[in-house]
């Protein structure tokens, strides 16, 4: 009982709360209706991540059940999945996306194509075959009445962007197609409230990373700080044509139209909402749409800033040569997470010989590469916004102190998660090229700044040119060297 409550309590109790005076009367009307439409995405993440929710909470004490809610379902996951009820085993590679027992070489026997969808279930027929079921079926009760919330909360958009927006998102969730609704996302530009609805991302799905789970986010924008980063969008042509690759890698161009918005989070639901929470949202996914409109970052204010005021400064105390603890600050830390989403639209997004979309050359590696590149070339890019004088009145030995604290707080649970592999594989990499110094009598952590610099710009070169390249095998064995915790960062986690 005693280890379960220390489990709980990993977790700190954050009130999420913004200035409603912001919104007008019948935008305030349309909250409640974002409510319950997003808790029936929490209902349906439940069943693909999982399956019956009370057939398993209903077995458990208080506080196991508390942990359970918090993982949506008994495994945990800032803890390699590990399971944590009585008679359950380990967390399946696929989820609940895939029937249990099936093998890859049946998978790969399926004929049907939309097997590889990102909005389809396999499951199996009364002779134990193989079928492929889109979401639209599967879920169509929840997704119905999903459906019937968005477009009441149309009807009260005064924002002509939003209300287009609601009413094909609507539509989206009966129809497993979010093409047109991801266009019309893009297209919503001064809209006080933000509503991300749908089945959206692929992390659950460690078997093929095909499948993408429902969750939902209300955000409400924080005007002030967007006007002030609706500016470094303009710079992202420059910006690409500034990384450390050869030409070939970056010869595409970074949509014009991207935006960058900051928000305060009110409210997360399913996917986003299971184990740790995101402080930073890059969307669309679509390469289609991203090739069209770009794509939207939203930074989740007041989420960064419990973030860094309840974990990351008290585990840099730890950490840090007392000497290196001046130069950890929220800004860096804001900006750090601002470029992570800014890099993501920038690089390869197709590899240069065979014209295929890297996620789909790269397999299951892609998530963690992708993730490797946004956090490494984000602080690329800070590098570059110092030299171009963008950013010339701050230190730009913040922004390197501040994301090595980052990785700590990110990985201090463990590193098996697209985002915590990713972290290992850029603090590995620091530590091979001695951008970072460990202090051999007090164990603490302080950085080389010259060394650093390089380290950071060499190994956004390496996993860009790995992407343009679609090399499947050196993706891995990036991921096999660098992608774990080493010894010496252990003793200090611990």
């Amino acid at each position: 009982m005693a280890a379960m409550k220390e489990k709980v309590e990993e977790y700190a109790v954050v009130k999420l709360t913004t200035d409603l005076s912001r919104l007008t009367e019948k935008e305030r009307q349309m909250l409640p209706l974002l409510f319950k439409a997003a808790n029936i995405m929490d209902e349906l993440y439940w069943l693909q991540t999982f399956g019956n929710k009370e057939e398993l909470l209903s077995k458990l004490d208080t506080l196991t059940r508390r942990f359970a809610e918090i993982n949506y379902g008994p495994w945990d996951r800032l803890n390699n999945n590990k399971p944590f009820v009585e008679g359950i085993g380990e967390k399946p590679l696929g989820a609940n996306f895939y029937p249990k027992d099936m093998t890859t070489e049946e998978f790969e026997k399926l004929a049907n194509p939309a097997k590889a969808s990102l909005y389809t279930l396999i499951q199996r027929d009364e002779n134990n075959q193989l079928i492929v079921v889109p979401y639209s079926v599967a879920y169509k009760e929840q997704l119905t009445k999903a459906s019937a919330l968005l477009l009441q909360a149309a009807a009260l958009a005064e924002n002509s962007g939003l209300k287009n927006y609601l009413q094909l998102r609507a539509k989206a969730l009966i129809t497993d197609n979010y093409y047109e609704s991801d266009l019309g996302w893009m297209d919503m530009k001064d809209n006080h409230i933000d509503f991300i609805i749908g089945s959206i991302e692929n992390y659950e799905d460690q078997l093929f990373g095909y499948k993408t789970s429902f969750e939902s986010f209300i955000l409400v924008k924080d005007r002030e700080w967007t006007d002030k980063i609706q500016h470094i969008a303009t710079l992202l042509p420059k910006l690409q044509k500034s990384l450390s690759v050869p030409d070939a890698y970056k010869t595409e161009i970074p949509a014009s139209t991207s935006d960058l918005g900051v928000y305060d989070a009110i409210y997360y639901a399913g996917d986003c909402n299971a184990g740790s929470k995101t402080i930073a949202i890059n969307l669309p996914n679509d390469p289609q749409v991203q090739k069209l409109k770009g794509s939207r970052r939203l930074q989740l204010k007041n989420t960064m800033q419990a973030k860094f005021d309840r974990i990351l400064l008290p585990i840099a105390s730890i950490v840090f040569n007392p000497s290196q603890m001046k130069y950890i600050k929220f800004d860096a830390f804001f900006e750090n997470v601002m470029f992570h989403e800014i890099a993501h639209g920038l690089g390869v997004h197709q590899t240069i010989k065979e014209k295929v979309d890297v996620r789909e050359a790269l397999k299951d590696t892609y998530s963690t590469l992708e993730e490797a590149k946004a956090d490494i070339t984000g602080l690329h890019l800070i590098t570059t916004m110092h030299t171009i004088g963008e950013m010339s009145n701050r230190d730009l030995m913040e922004n390197y102190v501040t994301f090595l604290a980052g990785i700590f707080r990110s990985v201090r649970f463990g590193a098996s998660s697209a985002h915590g592999k990713a972290n290992m594989i850029q603090f590995n990499y620091f530590l091979q090229n001695e951008a970072i110094k460990i202090d051999p009598s007090s164990g603490t952590y302080s950085i080389d700044f010259e060394k650093m610099k390089k380290a950071v710009s060499d190994l956004s070169a390496l996993i860009i040119q790995i992407q343009g390249d679609g090399d499947y095998q050196r993706a891995k064995q990036l991921i096999a060297d660098m992608g774990n915790i080493p010894p010496k960062m252990q003793t200090t986690l611990d």
